[in-house]
């Protein structure tokens, strides 16, 4: 078992991780479990984290599904492929050349530290992994930290654009992009638990996608709409839409 960065905090103990538990409830009652992250070993979850970057979803399911006609989900095999072949089955994730290249870094990295074992690299305390998986050519903090919580059920928040985004303008976070900030603004509220950080961003990245968007925030209809506080510029918006509707005749609604 992975040994946690820190021991549990009781959530009575935080005013900040009763608050935080208010949106888990809310986004957990109205959306069930995500089942995140979708893959069928560790190594898959590896994969996805690093052909995510900087690209939808839909792309990396069709570049794993490449990887997988080909017999090629394994650290053996993503070593032994030629880099060009490689480029080749992962270019639907864009920026294919790099990300090939960063896939080749991670098992050369996981067979010089760990012989290739991705058990004996998750038996690893959480803090020193998460600093030798930092210095693996193109695994960044997010990159990392998705590594460490969903191949490794590691208790590490995964913090996104999501993330920001929400908690920003609800009023949680001061909204800027700040990583490490706000991951230990959530890892020191929670309890410690893989489970509960795994649900909760997957549940952030529901909602940021659907709702909470970057442009164009769907406020009516968001689970979370009814934790928004009344200072957001999104509830003075939400006022002011709300008021011309008010002031348009009923034909204009129609």
């Amino acid at each position: 078992m992975p040994r946690a960065i820190r021991q549990n905090v009781p959530v009575v103990t935080n005013p900040v991780a009763g608050e935080l538990m208010r949106y888990y409830e809310r986004m957990s009652a109205a959306l069930g479990p995500m089942r995140w992250w979708p893959a069928e070993t560790p190594f898959e979850v590896i994969v996805g984290a690093i052909l995510t970057q900087s690209t939808a979803w839909g792309n990396v399911e069709r570049a794993i599904h490449n990887l997988r006609s080909e017999g090629m989900l394994t650290p053996s095999t993503i070593l032994e492929v030629r880099l060009s072949r490689l480029s080749t089955l992962v270019r639907p994730s864009g920026y294919f050349r790099q990300k090939a290249k960063k896939l080749k870094a991670f098992v050369r990295f996981l067979q010089t530290e760990y012989e290739g074992s991705l058990d004996r690299m998750f038996q690893t305390p959480t803090s020193e992994l998460r600093e030798k998986l930092l210095g693996v050519h193109g695994i960044g903090p997010e990159t990392a930290d998705s590594i460490l919580l969903y191949a490794g059920n590691h208790p590490v928040f995964v913090v996104d654009a999501y993330t920001h985004r929400i908690f920003g303008r609800h009023g949680i976070t001061d909204g800027r992009p700040d990583y490490e900030t706000v991951r230990g603004q959530f890892e020191t509220a929670l309890p410690c638990q893989p489970q509960l950080f795994n649900e909760f961003h997957a549940l952030i990245v529901n909602i940021g996608k659907n709702w909470c968007r970057k442009s164009a925030p769907r406020c009516e209809g968001c689970p979370l709409r009814p934790l928004l506080p009344a200072n957001s510029p999104l509830s003075l918006r939400f006022l002011v839409d709300a008021s011309h509707d008010a002031a348009l005749p009923p034909e204009a609604l129609a």
